[in-house]
Parts: C-alpha cells; sequence; structure tokens
C-alpha cells in the first residue's frame, strides 16, 4: 500500500507512560514502531476529528485537542472542561460540530461545540443518567460507556454499562440532548460498545458482562428510531468461566464483512463473519492473544491484521488473520507500554 499510517495508542499515566504512545505502522509486516510519547495526563480515550485534521483525547482536565501534522505528529491546541468527571470515550457527529463524551465515573453524556480550526469550545449541554442503589455499586448505577452517532446523523446512542440501557438522544435546533427512546439490554449484561454496518442498517452491542454481541435492525419510522433484535452470539472461546470474563473492544474489518471482539479473562479475540443482507453474525473463532486484558483492538487498513492493546500485561500485540484457515499467527514480540486503553489506527496526513 502507498499510503502511510500511524497509530495512536492512549495510555493511563499513573506508571512510568505519559500520554499517547505514536507508532508508524507497517502495513504489509502487520507491525508497529514506536515514533514518540506525547504528553496527556490519562489519554484513556482518543478519536479523529470528521474532517481528519484534529485528534481529540480524554484528559484530566476534560478534553485535549490536537492539531495532526503531515507526518502524524501531534501538537496541542486546547483543553477544556466538561463540567463533570474525567470521561472515558469520544466520538465525533458527520458534520463535525460537535464532540461527544461519554462518562463513566459520572454517568453523564456532554455534548461540546468545536470550532472550525480545530479549537474546543464551549459544552453546549449534559445529561446525568439516573440510576439505583449506592454511588460505590457498579451494578444499577448509571456509567455511561459509548457515545455514537447513528450513521445517518440523526441520533446519538448513549450505551450505560450500569443501568444496562442504550438511552437515544435528538441534537435540538438549540443544541439541547433530547431523550427519543430507551434501548433496554437484559439486566446485569453491561452494554459496552455499539458499533453499526457500513450500510447502516444494522447495530451491534457488545456487552461487558454477558460476553456476547447482540444484532439489531436499525431503521427509523416516522422520525422514531427503531432497534429490531436479530441474533445473539457469545465473544468467548468454549469451556470458559464467564464469570470472571469482560468483553472489551469491537471493531469491524475495513471491508465489513468480518466483526472482530475481545475478551477479557478470557484473553482472546474473537473473529465473526457478516452476512451483509441479514446482519447475522458465523464465529469463526475465539483465539488467545499473548496478553492480558485486551482493552481495545484495531485492524490494520489492509484488513489482514489486527492489533490489541493489552492493558493488565503492559502490551501491544499483534497478528496476521489467516480467514481461510480461521487462526491468528502473532507478528514480532509483544511492544511494551504501561497501562494501554486505547488504539486508533489512520492515515497519515489526510483524512481516513
Amino acid at each position: 500500500m502507498a499510503e502511510k499510517y500511524v497509530a495512536y495508542v492512549g495510555t493511563y499515566t499513573h506508571g512510568s507512560s505519559i500520554g499517547i504512545h505514536l507508532y508508524d505502522v507497517d502495513v504489509k509486516e502487520g507491525t508497529l514502531s514506536l515514533r514518540k510519547v506525547i504528553p496527556v495526563n490519562n489519554s484513556s480515550y482518543i478519536c479523529r476529528s470528521a474532517n481528519g485534521k484534529f485528534l481529540y483525547s480524554i484528559a484530566d482536565e476534560g478534553v485535549a485537542v490536537f492539531d495532526i501534522k503531515p507526518d502524524g505528529d501531534l501538537e496541542m491546541i486546547n483543553k477544556i472542561g466538561i463540567d463533570g468527571m474525567r470521561g472515558c470515550y469520544l466520538s465525533v457527529d458527520a458534520t463535525g460540530q460537535y464532540l461527544l463524551v461519554a462518562g463513566y465515573h459520572d454517568g453523564k453524556v456532554t455534548l461540546v461545540h468545536t470550532h472550525h480550526d480545530g479549537r474546543l469550545g464551549s459544552v453546549m449541554d449534559g445529561v446525568f443518567h439516573k440510576g439505583l442503589g449506592s454511588v460505590a455499586e457498579r451494578n444499577f448505577r448509571p456509567h455511561v460507556s459509548c457515545v455514537k452517532m447513528t450513521p445517518d446523523n440523526r441520533f446519538i446512542c448513549a450505551v450505560d454499562n450500569g443501568i444496562d440501557q442504550v438511552k437515544i438522544y435528538r441534537i435540538s435546533s438549540k443544541s439541547k440532548l433530547k431523550l427519543v427512546d430507551i434501548l433496554r439490554c437484559e439486566r446485569e449484561s453491561g452494554p459496552r460498545l455499539i458499533e453499526f454496518s457500513q450500510d447502516g442498517r444494522f447495530a451491534y452491542v457488545i456487552y461487558e458482562l454477558a460476553n456476547r454481541v447482540d444484532v439489531f435492525a436499525y431503521s427509523v419510522e416516522d422520525d422514531v428510531p427503531r432497534f429490531d433484535y436479530i441474533q445473539s452470539v457469545s465473544t468467548t472461546s468454549d469451556n470458559v468461566d464467564q464469570l470472571h470474563d469482560a468483553a472489551s473492544g469491537m471493531t469491524f474489518s475495513p471491508d465489513g464483512k468480518y466483526l472482530f471482539t475481545s475478551t477479557a479473562g478470557d484473553d482472546t479475540v474473537a473473529m465473526f463473519k457478516v452476512d451483509q443482507k441479514t446482519g447475522f453474525l458465523t464465529k469463526k473463532f475465539a483465539l488467545p492473544i499473548s496478553g492480558e486484558y485486551p482493552k481495545d483492538i484495531a485492524m490494520f487498513p489492509d484488513g489482514k491484521h489486527i492489533a490489541c492493546v493489552n492493558h493488565e500485561s503492559n502490551s501491544i500485540t499483534t497478528f496476521a488473520v489467516d480467514y481461510e484457515k480461521n487462526i491468528l499467527v502473532m507478528k514480532g514480540r509483544p511492544m511494551k507500554v504501561d497501562t494501554p486503553n486505547c488504539i486508533l489506527i489512520t492515515k497519515m496526513g489526510t483524512k481516513d
């Protein structure tokens, strides 16, 4: 591939790490090589802007934004507070007007205005989810773990890991969040992330406690979103103790024909073939990743390799994916990095 790619790995910084690790990507070999580290306090999640020019990062201060240089290097633009506790997930709307922030610790969805020059602007709105029990309890307390626009850019899906719901919001003309529907998941299933098929017809929700992926048909009727349940499939390998597992990451292959998930405890990556017409998933394998707690996964742009950031073993492991034999082949030795939490592989200097 003629294009050049970089990988950004966000880390917690209470160990030896000091922020975002920037790697050069060898697409053909399926390997990463560390170039430098950009200081950010607890960069636990990152995402790229809609136009590809800027990188947003969670930080202790709230959210930081960087200008992406032609060689992939990062230059700080500004930081803003989000009127709440530190977030855990970021995404943008298709217009590039808004940055969405999920708050795991305080159960908050935050809407931030972005400027054309990359600067983060004001917090336009924030909604705290409500739950039951004490703040110390993990279940039944709100923990927003993911916020993502639907593919048509009409609704925000706020996945709440604690109260087992996906709350659906619309952004009003006054840049306020309006609740329009709730997708209620199985009690104590722990929904963590939502992804959509490339054609926008299907939604995939991964559950941290139930260790499975649910498939939904997504549509809009009378200006109301619909999520019709289709299928459930386990993310783990066979004969494991799922009580000690936690499904953690989820991503599609670049062509959208395969879905990959990672599961901590089981410490595996699973691959599912996606039926393009029905949305159904067929599990092909769930194999070990030579690390502990694969917090996040990312596909290389050739679709032939995958990277796993392993939070507990302080490592990144990369593998070649053999679609015919349904196996993973490790590429090189594990790379050491303290408490990695997320990974983004992206084209250097231009929009994806």
